[in-house]
């Protein structure tokens, strides 16, 4: 699956992108673009934490939908497609305390009209923290969609 991009925006883009957003809240960044995978990265401090101390299981989600819904939509043509996550699931293999988690997505299938990724998170020593699969449906842009101009300006920027 070489070469998967219909898109082909910069990290700093990419970043930019989650202005606004809960991946900005969390602190989610985009770390590298590969040949046919995606990667980013989040902290492990009090935002992603559950009161025990340690990551937060729906935190390591936000990084997986994330991950998985930004690397899907880079693979469509966005002036006539999106797509939108309609299953994940996540297993939790460790716990971490601090620092900070990597995730990286790896599409599995790329269809017309569903796309299936796998995000693997890990730890700062390469130890796997988190196995995810999403799902994503793969939609038609209604032209008549209030502010259409105004979405694909912003996921174009």
């Amino acid at each position: 699956m070489d070469r998967i991009w219909k898109q082909h925006p910069t990290i700093e883009q990419l970043n930019l992108r989650g202005r606004n957003t809960m991946v900005e809240h969390l602190d989610i960044q985009f770390t590298e673009i590969g040949p046919d995978y995606l990667s980013a990265s989040m902290p492990v401090d009090h935002r992603t934490n559950q009161p025990i101390g340690i990551l937060h299981g729906g935190a390591s989600v936000v990084l997986a939908e994330t991950l998985g819904s930004v690397a899907g939509v880079l693979c469509v043509d966005i002036r006539k497609q999106y797509c939108v996550g309609i299953e994940v699931n996540a297993n939790h293999l460790r716990s971490v305390r601090s620092g900070r988690v990597i995730g990286t997505a790896s599409p599995i299938h790329l269809g017309r009209k569903t796309q299936v990724w796998q995000i693997n998170i890990e730890d700062e020593s390469g130890r796997k923290v988190t196995s995810s699969r999403l799902t994503l449906a793969v939609l038609e842009w209604d032209p008549n969609t209030p502010g259409l101009e105004d979405r694909l300006a912003w996921l174009t920027q």
